[in-house]
């Protein structure tokens, strides 16, 4: 059986995330599973559906052919006033246009994320959920993952304390698991 094709998109721009940390954290623990994609999305323009087909658009069309590449996706994201970042929102919508050549039908996906504060980024995660719906993206529901952020997350190398490394790699696990179960379509 071939590897997965797993793409990864982490919702915050800052080259310091934290998210991009987890990110890179937990694609190492399925780095003999699957290959693993980061796809970028901090270059794209603010979405504006006049540039549905003009040059552009075409920022949103190279994306695109990114992920329809992908077997599933895995979003990282930062939790922004109880919301998603606004350049993910940005990259969900302009990628899902124009009517009709969404890139994101039928990937299975999943979402987490990490954050100082005690709920993490729990409300981001349910906005996303939201809008996987109407992208119809198949969405694990469980189990979710509220990363409580804290400097022993990660070590030096960039690999998971003793205290989360066996819950991010049953998630991680399960994710595998829920894209096998539900091949894009």
């Amino acid at each position: 059986m071939s590897k997965l094709k797993i793409g990864m998109i982490v919702g915050s721009n800052s080259k310091q995330s934290i998210n991009r940390k987890l990110a890179d954290g937990l694609a190492r623990l399925i780095q003999d599973q699957a290959d693993v994609t980061f796809i970028d999305i901090g270059h794209l323009p603010l979405y504006n559906r006049d540039f549905d087909g003009t040059p552009e658009f075409k920022p949103f069309d190279d994306l695109k052919a990114q992920v329809r590449n992908c077997d599933g996706l895995l979003f990282i994201t930062p939790e922004h006033n109880r919301s998603i970042p606004a350049a993910l929102k940005n990259a969900l919508d302009g990628l899902s246009r124009p009517y009709g050549q969404a890139a994101w039908n039928g990937i299975p996906a999943a979402v987490i994320g990490t954050s100082p504060g005690g709920p993490a980024t729990s409300m981001a995660q349910q906005h996303l959920r939201n809008v996987f719906v109407f992208l119809d993206m198949p969405t694990m529901q469980q189990p979710e993952g509220f990363v409580r952020w804290s400097e022993d997350l990660l070590d030096a190398q960039g690999n998971f304390g003793s205290a989360s490394h066996d819950f991010l790699n049953k998630y991680m696990g399960h994710f595998l698991t829920w894209v096998r179960k539900h091949p894009k379509q």
